[in-house]
């Protein structure tokens, strides 16, 4: 049976991924509809599956959610979700001298996010709380995490899971740097005033 105007190429309903994406993102109606160009009418009424946008309009929304139009039309192919050592995508954020690697790969209805993060000598988070959960894992190095009241001195091999409700902050206290996997529920991370580096990260000697 052919698919409505309100399904993506997997049958899913459309309104539904616009919304969970939306809210993954921290955003209302009315700074999606800002974003893309749209009356917060008629994205609530696509989001509820009452109005079927045209290709043009969904690629504004796409835009406005920072995805491409594929997140939404394309059937997503497991080798899509592979990524190799070397040859995974690279950015920092402004103003930051974190360098990121992407591990998670994003289709509909995804919920995690995760990244490689190369963490500088002497690197200090800002202190942060938000929806959804986090998983870290050091990978080398050594890293303090501050978590509530308490503080975790981590060391390579260590992980901890923790609710982002809890204010959460870190640091690498050394003179070398580290690498931490870091996994999570919510789009924190998503790229929007990232810039691509091609400059490789140090690593531990």
């Amino acid at each position: 049976m052919p698919r409505t105007a309100h399904q993506t190429s997997q049958g899913a309903p459309l309104g539904p991924l616009i919304r969970k994406r939306r809210k993954q993102l921290g955003l209302t109606l009315k700074q999606l509809g800002e974003r893309a160009g749209l009356s917060v009418g008629y994205l609530s009424q696509v989001e509820r599956d009452n109005a079927a946008p045209s290709l043009g309009t969904l690629a504004q929304i796409a835009e406005a959610v920072d995805v491409g139009l594929d997140y939404f039309v394309s059937t997503p192919r497991p080798a899509d979700a592979l990524t190799r050592d070397g040859g995974r995508v690279r950015f920092s954020l402004a103003d930051s001298d974190l360098v990121y690697e992407q591990i998670s790969h994003e289709f509909p209805g995804s919920e995690l996010s995760s990244y490689m993060l190369h963490v500088p000598a002497g690197h200090v988070s800002e202190l942060v709380r938000h929806e959804g959960e986090e998983i870290i894992v050091i990978l080398e190095g050594e890293i303090e995490q501050v978590l509530g009241d308490e503080t975790f001195h981590m060391r390579a091999g260590d992980s901890l899971h923790y609710s982002g409700a809890t204010p959460h902050a870190w640091r690498n206290p050394t003179d070398r740097p580290a690498r931490i996997l870091w996994t999570g529920t919510l789009g924190v991370l998503h790229r929007a005033g990232a810039r691509r580096t091609d400059a490789p990260p140090r690593l531990l000697k």
